[in-house]
């Protein structure tokens, strides 16, 4: 018998700034970041910033057990750390998994799902690669169809045109929905908990790319009744690098999603019996009879130094309060979508606006002042070139498509955070825009 998980405590905490985080103001807290004051980070969509103490918590915990005879094994499956992320997201701890990154959550899904010959799968053309090329390589091989939607990028969208968009594409065949939390190109909030009720009401299963959503919006995951929904941890999380969430349902809820579990099989475990088959998942009862966290927990050894520091980082997203901080930066990327709006006009905007409910802390632009220059990849490429190492400001240049139009559109897009002001913003698109006439 395998013995079952040690626990490996949390060091002391390094000390935040003076007073208690919630009441701590946003300039203080970004001392607690290693961010130069000349530096404008504003791509938080790619990589976030560690905090000191996350950082310190990550080193400390490596040393421990670098070079020790400890048993490495049963640590790994991370039952505290799970225990305590998951209930920051209102689940539990059978449902929670760290994993490396959100793809690696992705690819075990889609992997692990009864896919193939006959069915299809219904998602869009903005998703990360992370989603396409899995549900393309179960395609070649075993025949899923993916039916692709492109989403409207425009001002004035609205949540009701996306769920109406994806309830016009279900058909007979369609057997799950693939969508993002948040867009990673147009910064679009999706309606979650719309488009889950949507297919729920067709008997789907649903599969959310929420890498974005940690460390960004304060959650209820059974709330929103969603099936399977991946994270990371080292995005709007602020934690380390090769670290991420994956959430499987492990209830039945009338109340949120009263579907039957779906059929996921852990395709990389070691902690799947040897022989026979697992105990049955609960169904109408809310207490779990088969804990498959831990089932898909248990891939060999891992990293206890990842897991403490991305623990950790949630830790003090609790202390500063996760509600705040979802206001904090849904109020900078309201500010940002309006100031580009002001100054570019709300032509160049990709990203909605006008429905606060489909408003993030990503806004996708054009700053040039021809509509055909969004087509010319090479001026986005110098542009943030140039923002980077003439000014440190970091942001990211994205391409996607655009509905009735023929060729991919570029993007600038810039992610406000918890670190970020609105004078960071300001002086970012007082910027952009001097560039963006010179490189015209």
């Amino acid at each position: 018998m395998r013995d079952r998980a040690a626990t490996v405590d949390l060091p002391a905490p390094v000390a935040p700034p003076p007073g208690r985080l919630h009441e701590t103001s946003w300039d203080r807290i970004r001392e607690m970041f290693p961010l130069d004051r000349g530096t404008a980070h504003l791509n938080s969509g790619t990589v976030g910033a560690m905090p000191h103490p996350v950082l310190d918590t990550y080193l400390t915990v490596t040393r421990e057990w670098t070079g020790s005879l400890a048993n490495i094994y049963p640590p790994s499956l991370y039952p505290e750390y799970r225990a305590a992320i998951a209930a920051d997201f209102g689940v539990d701890q059978d449902e929670l998994v760290i994993c490396h990154n959100a793809t690696e959550g992705m690819s075990r899904v889609v992997s692990g799902l009864e896919l193939g010959a006959g069915d299809e799968a219904l998602t869009t053309s903005h998703e990360c690669f992370s989603v396409l090329s899995n549900l393309n390589l179960v395609h070649n091989r075993h025949g899923l169809t993916v039916t692709k939607l492109t989403l409207p990028s425009s001002y004035a969208l609205r949540a009701e045109d996306i769920v109406d968009l994806f309830e016009s594409a279900i058909t007979p065949r369609t057997k799950a929905v693939f969508f993002a939390a948040v867009t990673l190109f147009g910064g679009v909030r999706m309606p979650v908990r719309q488009l889950c009720q949507l297919a729920q009401k067709h008997g789907l299963t649903t599969v959310v790319d929420g890498a974005l959503l940690p460390g960004m919006l304060h959650t209820d995951l059974r709330a929103l009744g969603v099936d399977f929904l991946v994270g990371s941890g080292s995005k709007f999380q602020c934690g380390p690098l090769g670290t991420g969430l994956l959430y499987t349902r492990n209830r039945v809820d009338p109340r949120y999603n009263p579907l039957p579990l779906p059929m996921l099989w852990p395709v990389i475990s070691t902690w799947y019996p040897l022989e026979g088959a697992p105990p049955p998942r609960s169904h109408p009862d809310t207490t779990a009879s088969n804990n498959i966290g831990d089932y898909l927990q248990s891939a060999g050894s891992s990293s206890v130094g990842r897991a403490a520091a991305l623990a950790r980082a949630c830790e003090i997203w609790n202390l500063i309060g996760r509600e705040r901080i979802e206001e904090y930066i849904l109020d900078l990327g309201r500010y940002t979508r309006f100031q580009v709006a002001e100054r570019f006009g709300p032509q160049a905007l990709y990203s909605p606006t006008l429905d606060n409910r489909l408003v993030s802390p990503l806004t996708a632009f054009n700053p040039f002042r021809r509509g055909e220059d969004a087509w010319d990849g090479k001026k986005f490429d110098i542009l943030v070139h140039r923002l980077e190492h003439e000014h440190r400001i970091w942001v990211r240049w994205v391409e996607f498509d655009v509905p009735g139009s023929a060729r991919m559109h570029h993007a600038v897009r810039l992610c406000a955070h918890l670190f970020n002001n609105r004078e960071e913003i300001d002086r970012a698109l007082d910027v952009t825009a001097r560039l963006a006439d010179e490189i015209s």
